[in-house]
């Protein structure tokens, strides 16, 4: 199978665009989640926003990490050799270890000042993900 992915022309960039647009759905509807805790949108009430969003960021997060995962099997030995995708791992493990705070404390019922920079923090994170993805291919 991973043969199939480094053989074909179209499978690894076809996979690549599905890492993105996993990667699309989780940030884009974290930084909408923060945009409405933050004020924005207020008619929205936030509970059912935050299902909405968290369950779509869920799904993206899935995608990403079994696209991801995939592209990881083609070739292991680089990307271990790669200070970017190590940063990137530590980012995730930080990224999830936010994430796992954030829902173990109720931030999402309290919204206090912990609660947004957890949001922010968050924000943050992914979007230095997003920077070590792209310099792993330089």
């Amino acid at each position: 199978m991973f043969g199939a992915l480094q053989s074909n022309a179209w499978a690894y960039p076809a996979l690549e665009a599905l890492h993105v647009l996993g990667i699309a759905l989780l940030l884009g509807n974290l930084v909408a989640l923060e945009m409405r805790v933050f004020g924005r949108a207020a008619a929205i009430p936030v509970a059912p926003f935050a299902r909405l969003s968290l369950a779509i960021a869920l799904t993206g997060f899935a995608l990403a990490a079994c696209t991801g995962a995939l592209m990881f099997a083609t070739q292991p030995g680089e990307l271990l050799a790669n200070r970017f995708f190590l940063s990137k791992m530590g980012l995730l493990i930080a990224a999830g270890c936010n994430a796992l705070w954030f829902h173990w404390r109720g931030s999402l019922q309290r919204l206090d000042g912990l609660a947004r920079a957890q949001m922010l923090l968050s924000t943050g994170i992914w979007i230095a993900v997003v920077f070590c993805g792209r310099w792993i291919a330089y």
